[in-house]
């Protein structure tokens, strides 16, 4: 990915970021995926009073996605997050960006600054992952 792609994604991470709904948490991240044809999309979590219903960012950015049509396979995720730790996606982020990913999914983390603090394939994040061709039924051909 070149620079500006790179900074393009970043920004749209950050301002997604900044409408997070964390009143609880305070906690608050934005996402910004490309997909292989380059379309852009970028969500925020927004918790809820019950706590596990709340949405991640990563979450919103793939419903994002998969609401405008068109591709469905992410090349690229990036989640902004806050402080010096990176915000990796959590458990369940992993195996949705799992659901469109292809062996060259890339995954970046930055600090609220934009400053890259994590930098991997999907692959390392879930190893020996299960995805949609474990189930493939002949009915839906999106899996890579």
């Amino acid at each position: 990915m070149d620079n500006k792609t790179l900074s393009d994604l970043t920004q749209k991470a950050l301002a997604a970021r900044s409408n997070a709904y964390a009143p609880y948490s305070r906690f608050h991240v934005g996402a910004a995926l490309i997909t292989e044809e380059g379309q852009v999309f970028a969500g925020c979590n927004v918790e809820n009073a019950a706590y596990p219903e709340g949405v991640c960012a990563e979450a919103g950015a793939i419903s994002a996605m998969i609401a405008a049509g068109g591709s469905r396979k992410i090349a690229t995720i990036l989640v902004a997050g806050k402080g010096p730790a990176p915000c990796l996606p959590c458990g369940g982020c992993r195996q949705k960006i799992r659901e469109f990913a292809t062996q060259r999914t890339c995954v970046l983390v930055v600090d609220e600054d934009g400053q890259q603090l994590f930098k991997d394939n999907l692959h390392a994040l879930l190893p020996a992952s299960f995805g949609p061709e474990n189930l493939e039924t002949g009915t839906d051909k999106t899996s890579s």
